[in-house]
């Protein structure tokens, strides 16, 4: 059976550990935490679940406290996982860097900090990369293999193989620039979509209906390239011509999105955002949401 070491168990880890277990392989994990253990294989289970795999599956993964705790021997590929801070990552690559056998990728689910520079001055830095994952990474097929400055390309190759046998998409990113690829273009639309609301164009609810009922319900059939390609280029030259020069390039975030945090609006975790949200409001539109990708891997065939 197939080994992977995922170093973090917050819903990111979890959630990557029921890839691969889904997959059939074998996880260890770690977390320093022991109490957050169960609710973590729990986690795992529900995961596999919703990818149509038999929750026990859960099974083959275990949990370790110390990365040194890891049997390392058959291990076959390491993705971190672990807290949004640099630093840690940095002292986590340091210590992946001695102990996982050589020939082994490992790679960082980092969502803003560079693979680059997280793998520093490692020793082995030609075989670490970055894996991207959207959350919730179990059921957004898309992953990010970003190759470093260092990186080897075969390392990136490695990684797609092993995620595209998962039911994953490899996306391949050439160069390792802050925001990769999928991020710079998401957040190209997001400065708009914050844009418009500033100028009074149209409330949050309507900035979300153009984007789910119109040219964002195209892109789950068709990419925007292609379906422009397939629409004639020669109108997206003239579209562009006619709105670019009207369009947001500020290099500061939104008023809109500045005051909202200010005010502690922040969605969900607070109670209010855009909207004003209850445990239970914000439970039923994540089941929601959660439903509506399951739908729409089946519709795409994956898992």
């Amino acid at each position: 059976m197939n080994h992977a070491a995922i170093i973090g168990c917050g819903l990111m880890g979890c959630d990557i550990a029921a890839i691969f277990l889904a997959g059939g392989w074998r996880v260890t994990a770690v977390e320093p935490n022991r109490a957050h253990w169960p609710k973590a294989l729990d986690r795992m289970a529900s995961s596999i679940g919703q990818l149509e795999a038999n929750p026990a599956l859960a099974a083959n993964a275990s949990i370790v406290e110390k990365l040194s705790d890891i049997g390392w021997a058959d291990v076959q590929v390491v993705v971190e996982a672990a807290p949004e801070k640099l630093a840690l990552k940095q002292q986590v690559f340091a210590e992946l860097d001695k102990l996982v056998p050589a020939g082994i990728p490992i790679a960082s689910n980092a969502s803003g900090y560079r693979i680059t520079d997280i793998a520093g001055d490692c020793t082995t830095r030609e075989r670490m990369a970055n894996l991207h994952f959207f959350l919730p990474a179990h059921l957004v097929p898309g992953v990010e293999v970003v190759r470093g400055e260092h990186t080897d390309p075969a390392v990136c190759e490695r990684l797609s193989e092993i995620m595209a046998s998962l039911g994953r998409v490899p996306i391949k990113v050439a160069k390792d620039v802050p925001g990769f690829l999928a991020n710079r273009i998401q957040h190209a639309m997001m400065r708009e979509a914050f844009a418009v609301i500033d100028e009074g164009l149209g409330s949050a609810e309507d900035v979300d209906n153009a984007v789910r009922y119109c040219f964002g319900f195209r892109y789950l059939a068709c990419g925007p390239i292609m379906q422009k390609e397939l629409a004639g280029l020669e109108t997206q030259l003239a579209a562009a011509s006619t709105i670019y020069p009207s369009l947001h390039n500020n290099t500061e975030p939104a008023a809109i999105l500045k005051q909202l945090v200010a005010e502690n609006r922040l969605g969900p975790k607070t109670g209010r955002g855009f909207w004003d949200w209850t445990e239970e409001s914000a439970a039923e539109a994540r089941a929601g949401y959660e439903r509506r990708l399951q739908a729409s891997m089946k519709v795409l065939n994956l898992k």
